[in-house]
Formats: structure tokens, sequence, C-alpha cells
């Protein structure tokens, strides 16, 4: 009897210590709306890495989800494009980053709106949606607070045909093959 109360109490801690592990690591995400396209679709499910920006700083080209500072109750999916201290401008349909012209095979179509050059604040980020004519993003005039971000985007588990992990676009270029 001694025995299997020891082990059912193993188990039931074990379960636990699983459970809050899974909780402050993982986290699923369903997308609303159409900011993402075409890399992303309204009801698509994804899985959130929380630990990695534990480990690591947030990347160029990382996608994100986070709590935007203009609706903070909100959660938001977008590519992360400029890190702090950063200078980001948007003119004549191409996005510039320090500078540099980024290569942007992941948009759904070019901008046309222009974002006169600046530079990000000291613990911000500037995201953008991929459907750059179509989201709610940095453009309009926020950053993100590093505070708010909750995870990178690991993993699609729904629907089958985008079943995988997701691809990394390091400074906006497609990773060398």
């Amino acid at each position: 009897m001694k025995t299997l109360l020891r082990d059912i109490t193993f188990i039931f801690i074990a379960a636990v210590v699983i459970f809050l592990l899974l909780q402050t690591t993982i986290q699923s995400f369903v997308v609303v709306g159409y900011c993402m396209e075409p890399n992303f679709e309204d009801g698509q499910r994804l899985v959130i890495n929380k630990a990695i920006y534990h480990l690591q700083e947030p990347q160029r080209g990382d996608v994100i989800i986070f709590h935007p500072p203009i609706s903070p109750e909100d959660t938001y999916i977008k590519r992360l494009i400029a890190l702090p201290g950063d200078t980001i401008e948007v003119k004549d349909g191409a996005l510039y980053v320090n500078g540099s012209k980024l290569d942007e095979p992941y948009i759904k179509e070019p901008p046309r709106y222009t974002v006169p050059r600046k530079k990000i604040p000291e613990n911000e980020y500037f995201v953008l949606g991929d459907n750059r004519n179509n989201a709610n993003d940095s453009h309009n005039g926020w950053t993100v607070p590093r505070q708010n971000i909750v995870g990178k985007v690991w993993l699609s588990i729904w629907p089958p045909q985008h079943w995988g992990l997701i691809p990394h676009y390091p400074s906006g270029e497609p990773p060398a093959s």
C-alpha cells in the first residue's frame, strides 16, 4: 500500500512539474485577421516559445507575439523589423533599416505608405505585418516595449498543410540554403 501511495504521489508531482514547465515555456496562439498574409492565415494555430527571450535577445526577422502599447489587453502577431538603436525608413515602396534596403520575399506587396527616417528608442522594437498595407503595426507611430513581448512564433500546428517550423529571415533576408 505504501508503495502504491508513493508511486501515485510521484506521478502527481511529476505531472504538476511538467504542467508548470510547459505553461511557462510554450503557449498556443490563434491568428486573427489578415495582417500576416501570405505567411499566416486567419484561424491558423501556432505554438509560441515563451522562454527563448530569457536566453537571448529578440532578433530582426523573428515573428513575435506581443501586447501592443495602443491596446495592451490584445495580443498581436508581427515580424520584428528593427531593434533598439536601429534607424528605419519606409519610402518608395521599400523598407530601409540602418540605411540598407531590405530584401523582403515574405511580404504580400510593397508598402504604399511612407515612414520618415527615425531611430528606434532603447528597449523598444519596430514591428510590421507581412501584409504591409493591411496591418496595424509600427508604421502607425508606435513601437513595442521589450516587456510587452510574449514570445517567438515557433511552430504551426493547424491547418495540416501549414504544419512545421516557422522559417526565420534574419535581417529581412532569406536564410542561406
